[in-house]
């Protein structure tokens, strides 16, 4: 007989207090009130319009845990150092990163950020910068230079950085001090995207010539497994999500390599489901937040458009043990 875990994909949490983001179906013992509960969030999320960046711009980085705190930094036209802080309702130009560049990778929170790697007008970089919530300082370099690649991590003491170009299947882990290369992914790649942490990240789409790719893998802080593809292979897209465990990807560029996508898709651990689309189809732009709460931002054709991605929570419900 299958048991909660087997079939949710976690066990019953005892604790204290209520999780302070639960996902739809999870339950746990709260030891205050004695009470069993669980979460119930709607089915259905949906794509809706917020502020436009200050500058418009594509092949840039995001960071951040939620779609009302968010950092956008590099891109192009030309190489951008302008960096913004999104608070819910507008972007606001902070300190440039050191060195302008474009299709950099990006991870961390709205205080506490990496921009790993990118592009300049001569080539791939391996500059790394470190964000303090106020300036970037310039730390040690990846070791090795490339650009388009997937991240993932909490903060700016901790993170992956995952495939690219050249290297496609390179796999390196940040510890505050320097970079290490870990464990390749399966599937060389670039343009794809990636979310989590050091210890449980995911990567899913991009392109492993001469065609675009829908293989995902998860990475247990050891090593890569493939598993359930995405819907539609593309390259170029975006995506937010906690761990390993669950995702929102969005955007990209499909296998002809001539139409921009508004798809979205959501990812439970197991399959990957086409939910609602961006009201702006694009590629090449920079995403944030998690599965029930993320955020879209600039892209290709170039634009300043900012979207926000919300599943709505219905609450929390006390079941009866008696």
């Amino acid at each position: 007989m299958a048991n909660y875990r087997d079939i949710h994909g976690f066990q019953i949490e005892i604790r204290s207090d209520n999780p302070s983001n639960p996902v739809n179906g999870q339950v746990w013992y709260n030891t205050t009130n004695s009470k069993l509960r669980g979460a119930t969030v709607s089915s259905v999320g949906a794509w809706a319009t917020g502020s436009n960046l200050n500058t418009a711009r594509q092949q840039l980085a995001g960071a951040g845990v939620s779609n009302t705190a968010a950092l956008a930094f590099g891109g192009s036209p030309d190489e951008k150092n302008e960096t913004e802080l999104y608070n819910g309702s507008s972007w606001t130009e902070l300190s440039n990163l050191n060195t302008a560049r474009f299709e950099v990778g990006g991870t961390g929170t709205s205080t506490s950020a990496l921009s790993i790697g990118g592009e300049l007008p001569g080539g791939n970089t391996a500059v790394n910068e470190s964000w303090n919530g106020t300036s970037w300082t310039e730390v040690a370099d990846i070791n090795s230079a490339r650009a388009r690649t997937g991240a993932a991590g909490v903060d700016n003491t901790s993170a992956l950085v995952f495939g690219g170009t050249p290297g496609g299947a390179l796999t390196e882990s940040w510890n505050n001090t320097s970079w290490t290369e870990v464990g390749d992914l399966n599937d060389s790649r670039w343009g794809l995207t990636g979310n989590g942490t050091v210890t449980s990240a995911l990567a899913c789409g991009g392109e492993d010539a001469p065609s675009n790719t829908a293989n995902t893998e998860t990475w247990n802080g050891t090593a890569w497994t493939e598993v359930a593809n995405l819907n539609t292979a593309r390259r170029e897209l975006a995506s937010g999500g906690v761990d390993s465990t669950s995702s929102l990807a969005f955007g990209g560029e499909n296998p002809s390599g001539n139409t921009v996508k508004a798809l979205t898709e959501e990812w439970n651990n197991t399959s990957w489901a086409e939910v609602g689309d961006l009201n702006t189809a694009r590629n090449e732009l920079a995403g944030n937040g998690i599965a029930a709460n993320a955020l879209g931002y600039g892209g290709l054709p170039t634009t300043a458009a900012t979207e926000e991605w919300n599943v709505p929570f219905i609450g929390i419900r006390e079941f009866d043990l008696s």
